[in-house]
Protein backbone atom coordinates (compact mmCIF):
# COMPACT_ATOMS: atom_id res chain seq x y z
CA UNK A 1 0.00 0.00 0.00
CA UNK A 2 1.53 3.41 -0.97
CA UNK A 3 0.42 6.79 0.19
CA UNK A 4 1.16 10.20 -1.18
CA UNK A 5 2.07 12.92 1.16
CA UNK A 6 3.31 16.55 -0.49
CA UNK A 7 5.86 18.73 1.69
CA UNK A 8 7.24 22.00 0.80
CA UNK A 9 10.93 22.87 0.65
CA UNK A 10 12.02 25.83 2.33
CA UNK A 11 12.06 28.70 -0.02
CA UNK A 12 9.93 26.82 -2.69
CA UNK A 13 5.81 27.58 -3.66
CA UNK A 14 5.90 23.76 -5.77
CA UNK A 15 4.59 20.88 -3.46
CA UNK A 16 7.57 18.09 -3.68
CA UNK A 17 5.53 14.38 -3.58
CA UNK A 18 6.98 12.04 -1.25
CA UNK A 19 6.06 8.38 -1.64
CA UNK A 20 5.83 6.42 2.15
CA UNK A 21 4.88 2.75 2.06
CA UNK A 22 2.99 1.47 4.80
CA UNK A 23 4.24 -1.90 5.84
CA UNK A 24 1.47 -4.58 6.85
CA UNK A 25 -1.82 -4.72 5.63
CA UNK A 26 -3.66 -4.01 9.51
CA UNK A 27 -3.86 -5.13 12.74
CA UNK A 28 -1.72 -8.38 12.89
CA UNK A 29 -4.26 -10.97 14.00
CA UNK A 30 -5.78 -10.52 10.62
CA UNK A 31 -2.22 -11.39 9.02
CA UNK A 32 -2.90 -14.78 7.42
CA UNK A 33 -5.51 -17.50 7.54
CA UNK A 34 -5.82 -20.12 10.47
CA UNK A 35 -7.41 -23.36 10.68
CA UNK A 36 -8.52 -25.90 12.88
CA UNK A 37 -8.10 -29.42 12.01
CA UNK A 38 -11.27 -31.37 13.50
CA UNK A 39 -9.71 -33.27 16.05
CA UNK A 40 -8.87 -30.20 17.59
CA UNK A 41 -12.43 -30.06 17.83
CA UNK A 42 -13.31 -33.37 18.54
CA UNK A 43 -11.35 -33.38 21.24
CA UNK A 44 -12.65 -29.91 22.94
CA UNK A 45 -16.14 -31.39 22.54
CA UNK A 46 -15.46 -34.09 23.64
CA UNK A 47 -13.61 -33.14 27.08
CA UNK A 48 -16.28 -30.45 27.30
CA UNK A 49 -19.45 -33.44 27.13
CA UNK A 50 -17.79 -35.56 29.62
CA UNK A 51 -17.61 -32.57 32.19
CA UNK A 52 -21.26 -32.71 32.88
CA UNK A 53 -22.66 -34.48 35.25
CA UNK A 54 -24.82 -37.68 34.45
CA UNK A 55 -22.92 -38.15 31.48
CA UNK A 56 -21.36 -41.98 32.15
CA UNK A 57 -19.42 -42.16 28.73
CA UNK A 58 -18.67 -40.85 25.10
CA UNK A 59 -19.83 -43.55 21.91
CA UNK A 60 -21.41 -46.45 21.69
CA UNK A 61 -20.97 -50.07 23.33
CA UNK A 62 -18.89 -51.01 20.55
CA UNK A 63 -16.65 -48.34 20.01
CA UNK A 64 -15.96 -48.23 23.99
CA UNK A 65 -15.36 -52.03 23.95
CA UNK A 66 -13.41 -51.60 20.90
CA UNK A 67 -11.39 -48.41 22.46
CA UNK A 68 -10.47 -50.43 25.32
CA UNK A 69 -8.59 -53.12 23.06
CA UNK A 70 -6.98 -50.47 21.29
CA UNK A 71 -5.87 -48.85 24.75
CA UNK A 72 -4.21 -52.01 25.80
CA UNK A 73 -2.30 -52.80 22.75
CA UNK A 74 1.23 -50.57 22.65
CA UNK A 75 0.78 -47.28 20.29
CA UNK A 76 -2.79 -48.24 19.81
CA UNK A 77 -4.13 -44.27 20.60
CA UNK A 78 -4.50 -44.64 24.31
CA UNK A 79 -5.66 -41.53 25.87
CA UNK A 80 -6.17 -39.58 22.52
CA UNK A 81 -8.94 -42.10 21.65
CA UNK A 82 -10.89 -41.80 24.33
CA UNK A 83 -10.85 -37.89 23.77
CA UNK A 84 -12.64 -38.26 20.36
CA UNK A 85 -14.81 -41.33 21.36
CA UNK A 86 -18.29 -40.75 20.59
CA UNK A 87 -17.40 -37.13 19.01
CA UNK A 88 -17.31 -36.44 14.92
CA UNK A 89 -16.95 -33.00 14.05
CA UNK A 90 -17.45 -30.92 10.74
CA UNK A 91 -15.50 -27.95 10.53
CA UNK A 92 -15.87 -25.30 7.63
CA UNK A 93 -13.96 -21.89 7.70
CA UNK A 94 -15.93 -20.20 10.32
CA UNK A 95 -18.43 -22.62 11.54
CA UNK A 96 -18.42 -26.29 13.07
CA UNK A 97 -21.30 -29.10 13.51
CA UNK A 98 -20.82 -31.68 15.79
CA UNK A 99 -22.42 -35.16 16.43
CA UNK A 100 -22.19 -36.72 20.11
CA UNK A 101 -22.93 -40.15 21.25
CA UNK A 102 -23.69 -40.70 24.99
CA UNK A 103 -24.35 -43.20 27.63
CA UNK A 104 -26.04 -41.09 30.55
CA UNK A 105 -26.07 -42.35 34.68
CA UNK A 106 -29.44 -44.20 35.23
CA UNK A 107 -32.12 -42.02 36.65
CA UNK A 108 -31.05 -38.44 35.91
CA UNK A 109 -33.02 -36.92 33.43
CA UNK A 110 -31.72 -37.16 29.37
CA UNK A 111 -33.21 -34.06 28.69
CA UNK A 112 -31.63 -32.00 31.02
CA UNK A 113 -28.36 -34.18 30.44
CA UNK A 114 -27.85 -33.37 27.07
CA UNK A 115 -29.18 -29.71 27.27
CA UNK A 116 -26.09 -29.34 29.48
CA UNK A 117 -24.33 -31.03 27.31
CA UNK A 118 -24.79 -29.16 24.31
CA UNK A 119 -24.49 -25.72 26.50
CA UNK A 120 -21.05 -26.94 27.93
CA UNK A 121 -19.84 -28.24 24.36
CA UNK A 122 -20.92 -24.75 22.65
CA UNK A 123 -19.16 -22.42 24.78
CA UNK A 124 -16.19 -24.78 25.11
CA UNK A 125 -15.71 -25.14 21.54
CA UNK A 126 -16.97 -21.54 20.65
CA UNK A 127 -14.79 -19.85 23.21
CA UNK A 128 -11.14 -22.15 22.23
CA UNK A 129 -11.64 -21.58 18.82
CA UNK A 130 -13.40 -18.80 17.62
CA UNK A 131 -15.89 -20.84 15.29
CA UNK A 132 -19.48 -20.80 15.70
CA UNK A 133 -21.20 -24.08 16.57
CA UNK A 134 -24.08 -24.62 13.98
CA UNK A 135 -25.89 -27.71 15.81
CA UNK A 136 -24.67 -30.18 18.58
CA UNK A 137 -26.43 -33.32 17.97
CA UNK A 138 -26.72 -35.82 20.32
CA UNK A 139 -26.91 -39.75 20.48
CA UNK A 140 -28.06 -41.66 23.77
CA UNK A 141 -27.42 -44.84 22.76
CA UNK A 142 -26.83 -46.18 26.43
CA UNK A 143 -28.24 -45.96 30.12
CA UNK A 144 -25.51 -46.55 32.90
CA UNK A 145 -27.85 -49.54 35.51
CA UNK A 146 -26.10 -48.90 38.85
CA UNK A 147 -25.54 -52.92 39.45
CA UNK A 148 -23.83 -52.96 35.47
CA UNK A 149 -20.46 -53.61 35.43
CA UNK A 150 -17.86 -51.71 33.33
CA UNK A 151 -17.55 -52.51 29.94
CA UNK A 152 -13.87 -51.70 30.08
CA UNK A 153 -12.10 -53.23 32.52
CA UNK A 154 -9.76 -52.08 34.92
CA UNK A 155 -5.85 -51.62 34.32
CA UNK A 156 -4.09 -54.46 36.38
CA UNK A 157 -1.54 -51.43 37.06
CA UNK A 158 -1.84 -48.85 39.77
Amino acid sequence: MTDSTYSTESGGDEPRRTSVTKRGGGAPATRGRTTIADGVVEKIAGLAARDVEGVHAMGSGISRTFGAVRDRVPGGGGAKSNVTRGVKAEVGEVQTALDLEIVVDYGVSIADVTGDVRENVIAAVERMTGLEVVEVNIAVSDVKLPDEEEDEPESRLQ
